[in-house]
Order: structure tokens, then C-alpha cells, then sequence
């Protein structure tokens, strides 16, 4: 197995092992909407389903419409990401570690809108009664991917004009 796998297949797997185990147990656990406090006035679990994405973006879509527009969205996201991981170097870490990240987030959620026509959130962060919109495992190894993504594009060593000349 080359390098480039070895950050691929391990980090993604993991993800999408760790994401769909805790929505399965959650969905076993819970009846939908249901809450259990873990830390009073900041964090709970709570099951919801999430038909649209981030932040119910599309949620008041038809399910035909969203199971179509998502399906697509998430293969051209997949291809884009095999494409990035293709042209990325061996040897640059930050980039595989986001790719392999956004990889395996992409497809946890993928798999929920194949399962259930919706994704399964239940990361419930809030202070008082200000509540950041429920995540889930596979949203928050896409927040870390793109966070990782920006960063080594923001730290990226740029070729002076001089060496492009050389």
C-alpha cells in the first residue's frame, strides 16, 4: 500500500465506521427528538433527522427533488476529492490528512440519504437557549477536512515569480 493510501483508507474508514456506529446506536436509543442533557446549559444528545444539509439548507425540498440533487452533489464532491487525492503529493500530509477527512464525512453522509433519505444528527451544542444546528460524526470530520484544507492552502509555499522563470 502506497502513502497516499495509507492516510486514505485508515483516516476515511475510520470515519465512516465511527459515524455510522453512532447513528445506528443512536437510533436504537433514542425515540426521534428526543434529548439527554450530558453537560447542563452547553451539550446533549438529541436525535434528529436532517433532510436537507448543513443548517437544513434545502430541508423544504421535496424528498424526490433532495434524494437527486444531494446523490449528485455527493458523486461530483467524491470525484472531485478522488481528483485531489490523485494530484496530491506523498509527501504532503496536511493535504491527505483533509482529503482522507472530507472523504470519509462525504460518504457517512451519503450513506444516510441512501439509508433514510435523511442524515441521522445528534450533536447538540448550545448556550442557553442559543443552539448551533445538531451535527454528527461525519459533519464534524468534514468541518475538520476543510479547516485542515484551508490552513495548508493558507501556509502553502508560493513560487516566486524568479523561480518560475528558472
Amino acid at each position: 500500500m502506497n502513502r497516499k493510501n495509507r492516510f486514505l483508507l485508515p483516516i476515511s474508514g475510520s470515519i465512516i465506521l465511527l459515524d455510522q456506529i453512532t447513528k445506528v446506536a443512536v437510533q436504537k436509543r433514542f425515540q426521534l427528538h428526543e434529548s439527554i442533557v450530558v453537560i447542563e446549559g452547553f451539550f446533549s444528545l438529541t436525535y434528529i433527522l436532517n433532510p436537507g444539509a448543513a443548517f437544513g439548507f434545502l430541508a423544504n425540498q421535496g424528498a424526490t427533488f433532495r434524494m437527486i440533487f444531494f446523490g449528485v452533489v455527493s458523486v461530483i464532491a467524491l470525484i472531485l476529492l478522488g481528483l485531489f487525492f490523485r494530484d496530491t503529493a506523498e509527501d504532503d500530509t496536511l493535504a491527505l490528512m483533509a482529503i482522507s477527512l472530507l472523504f470519509g464525512g462525504a460518504i457517512g453522509n451519503m450513506i444516510d440519504r441512501v439509508r433514510l433519505g435523511e442524515v441521522v444528527d445528534f450533536l447538540d451544542f448550545y448556550i442557553g437557549e442559543h443552539h448551533w444546528p445538531a451535527f454528527n460524526v461525519a459533519d464534524s470530520a468534514i468541518t475538520v477536512g476543510i479547516s485542515l484544507m484551508m490552513l495548508h492552502i493558507f501556509f502553502q509555499k508560493k513560487e516566486s515569480p524568479e523561480n518560475l522563470e528558472a
